[in-house]
């Protein structure tokens, strides 16, 4: 079942939480709607759901016109951060409520409810749980109830509004690479709503990068994270450097750097800014370079395989974050208040707007 936005338009009295947004998700595909508290993915999670209508545009599931259709029509199974399990009753009780609410006619046997809720407990890994409590249950499993619910009434289409947002890091993990793969067996077209970057780009197919109501860019996990087309992307996948000057003929010029931007060749003069990950910056103990930035040390952290140190631009008094792999780190024999000097490997250059 593909989905198709056209025009998205949606108004809360004097605030407009989405603005002309157009957007496809391919049949058995995982789209993850991706972006900061407010900026609307839950809205159009709702408008694709059907538990709201758009002011303007149109839902089209599978090239048929769906904006007036409601949740059942639509066959949309939809699981919440907070699972809105039933405590009174028991697990297999939770899965098979929404096959027991089905209409007489569509209605299945008490038999084949009870085959299909054992499948669907195996497909979770909770059969051996069926008789328990949503309250006897750890929050991953709470979840994955949720889940099964959601796949009982054979949905064409599976909305996930911040699943694993109230679970801790390590079950979070988990259950997205569980999610991962139990896509991968089922191929059904999913819709993922998700703040967290690190479980957009572990589980989606593509990411659709939301800011103030408008998507900012759609694409694989891949190309959003190495080739973001606006600022907001490059800062919303993790920390920056910025740094400023002015850009002409296809190079940009920020103090001692000449970075190539041939995206920008042809235009005037114009004041840009040049953006760098820390993982794209290095430090040497000598200036290799006439390029080289000379900082000093103001912080150094790190656990694991890489080492972040903090640096201030002596030039201009800025600070500057790197991450070096530990064993180089460790070669530099790096202390607080040395004087180092920084070299750019990789950024990219937008105009300011």
């Amino acid at each position: 079942m593909s989905i198709e936005l056209q025009h998205i338009t949606k108004h809360f009295e004097f605030f407009t939480a989405l603005h002309d947004v157009n957007l496809s998700v391919a049949a058995g595909e995982l789209m993850a709607l991706l972006g900061p508290s407010g900026c609307g993915k839950t809205t159009l999670l709702r408008i694709i759901a059907g538990l709201e209508a758009p002011d303007h545009g149109c839902v089209h599931f599978y090239r048929q016109d769906s904006t007036t259709q409601g949740v059942r029509e639509r066959q949309v199974g939809f699981v919440f951060q907070h699972y809105a399990l039933f405590r009174h009753l028991t697990i297999a009780e939770n899965v098979a409520f929404g096959l027991n609410v089905q209409p007489r006619h569509k209605r299945l046997s008490r038999t084949a409810i009870a085959h299909k809720v054992h499948d669907l407990l195996q497909l979770v890994q909770l059969h051996r749980v069926a008789d328990r409590y949503p309250s006897q249950l750890s929050g991953g499993q709470r979840q994955r109830v949720a889940l099964a619910r959601a796949l009982a009434v054979e949905p064409k289409v599976l909305l996930l509004d911040e699943p694993f947002g109230s679970l801790d890091a390590k079950v979070r993990k988990e259950l997205r690479r569980w999610l991962r793969r139990l896509h991968d067996d089922l191929q059904i077209t999913t819709v993922l709503v998700t703040h967290d970057q690190e479980e957009a780009l572990e589980v989606a197919d593509r990411v659709a990068v939301m800011n103030e109501g408008r998507i900012e860019q759609v694409g694989t996990v891949e190309t959003v994270y190495n080739h973001p087309r606006t600022p907001f992307v490059y800062h919303f996948f993790g920390n920056v450097n910025l740094f400023h000057g002015r850009v002409k003929d296809g190079f940009a010029y920020v103090g001692p750097l000449r970075i190539a931007a041939p995206e920008h060749s042809g235009h005037d003069e114009q004041p840009a800014v040049a953006y760098a990950r820390p993982h794209d910056l290095d430090l040497s103990r000598t200036r290799l370079s006439p390029t080289d930035i000379e900082a000093v040390i103001a912080h150094i952290s790190g656990v694991g395989p890489t080492v972040q140190v903090e640096l201030t631009d002596l030039d201009t008094s800025t600070s500057m974050d790197v991450e070096l792999p530990r064993h180089h780190a460790q070669e530099l024999l790096l202390k607080v208040h040395d004087h180092v000097f920084i070299r750019v490997r990789a950024a990219q250059v937008f105009v300011k707007g």
